[in-house]
């Protein structure tokens, strides 16, 4: 059975409640655990390294050949993941004649790559998640033991730490916040079972936080190149050999798909609190929120309603959850939040990214409108307990 990346109809109806607002912090610079060894670079030296020398374009540099030049430098990384599942416990017979138990245990794959030499592996939590036994496959065939240091549901990244290798092949990666639409994108990975594919297209979008499930706390790049069921965990680069994305899920619709990578940049940041501490950090403030228009507020003026909202379109507060740090900043039901940390927001998923790139514990400037007037208020975010996530 195939990890597929997640998939999301066009008809589904993303609902316009988001309800937990939640982020990642950040560890000093002083820690790097997706340190090379000394004859490689840093995953913080990449983007130095991009900077100097590097950003020669493959394209430039080999007409025609770019896209074989760069599956060269990026492929020996990337990994197959092979997972077998914990036994679902209501699978065994409860009474006697209910017939014989099964012994073959559930299987996944999906897809990964190295980011340290000594065999971190980064991937996506839906590979890993029930994974009682992890095998890692490298180009060359060879298998390794995997095991898991950790996952994170929120943000749909893991970490794999291959045990008893060394001196692994390295993708380098790049820097996700200069991504531009109309780059070009290869995805790399083991699509239904067929290991080491590659597929060609351009960044279609970047920042994407609509149309995308669950209340987004990622801004996802968007991209034509195909992925398909065990592409999952797999790189998306450039034409400069650098991981930009890690290919996490499909929107499906008749006669094609478009896909989406978590960014690298917020990818690293999971990882490396994964490393540290085997799990991640997520602002949370306790809010619920509704995406308005100038047609919503003024038919929701109109019906007498106890909210009166400017006739622009904006980012609603429905509720604000006692005795959270939104409320202990002052936020009230009916307010309009129009920026976060001094960055404007027109959606409910704009305001959970900026939440996300907030710190624990650090004030937070949020900028709202109160009937009609500005206003500016602090919040502390606290610590999204996952077990309520």
């Amino acid at each position: 059975m195939q990890r597929p990346p997640l998939h999301v109809s066009t008809r589904i109806v993303l609902p316009g409640l988001c309800c937990f607002l939640v982020g990642c912090t950040f560890l000093p610079p002083s820690w790097l655990p997706f340190r090379r060894d000394s004859s490689d670079h840093s995953v913080a030296e990449g983007r130095q390294v991009s900077a100097d020398g590097a950003r020669t374009s493959l394209l430039e540099s080999l007409p025609g050949d770019f896209v074989v030049a760069a599956v060269e430098k990026v492929g020996p990384s990337v990994v197959r993941i092979d997972t077998l599942q914990a036994r679902d416990p209501f699978s065994f017979p409860l009474f006697p004649g209910e017939g014989p138990l099964n012994d073959n245990l559930p299987e996944g794959q999906g897809s990964g790559f190295i980011t340290r030499s000594d065999g971190i592996v980064l991937t996506n939590h839906h590979v890993l998640e029930g994974a009682q036994r992890v095998t890692v496959t490298l180009r060359s065939g060879r298998s390794y033991p995997g095991k898991v240091l950790g996952s994170d549901a929120v943000t749909d990244l893991g970490i794999v730490k291959i045990d008893g290798a060394e001196d692994l092949p390295v993708a380098t990666l790049g820097n996700s916040d200069e991504v531009r639409p109309g780059e070009w994108a290869i995805a790399i990975g083991n699509p239904l079972g067929l290991n080491n594919s590659v597929s060609l297209g351009i960044v279609s979008a970047t920042d994407r936080t609509t149309g995308v499930p669950g209340g987004s706390r990622v801004s996802y790049i968007q991209t034509d190149a195909a992925i398909n069921p065990g592409n999952s965990g797999g790189p998306l680069i450039n034409d400069h050999a650098q991981v930009i994305g890690i290919n996490t899920f499909i929107r499906t619709s008749p006669g094609g798909g478009i896909s989406f990578a978590i960014p690298i940049n917020k990818a690293r940041e999971i990882g490396e609190q994964i490393v540290a501490r085997g799990k991640a950090s997520h602002p949370f403030i306790g809010v619920s929120l509704r995406r308005i228009t100038q047609d919503l507020a003024a038919g929701i003026n109109q019906a007498g309603s106890h909210c009166t909202y400017p006739e622009t379109s904006g980012v609603a507060v429905v509720e604000v959850m006692p005795d959270r740090p939104a409320q202990q900043a002052g936020l009230q039901p009916c307010d309009v939040i129009r920026s976060v940390a001094g960055v404007e927001v027109h959606t409910p998923a704009q305001v959970q990214v900026q939440v996300d790139r907030g710190r624990v514990g650090e004030p937070l400037k949020l900028g709202i409108e109160r009937q009609g007037l500005p206003k500016t208020l602090t919040v502390v975010p606290k610590e999204l307990d996952l077990e309520s996530f």
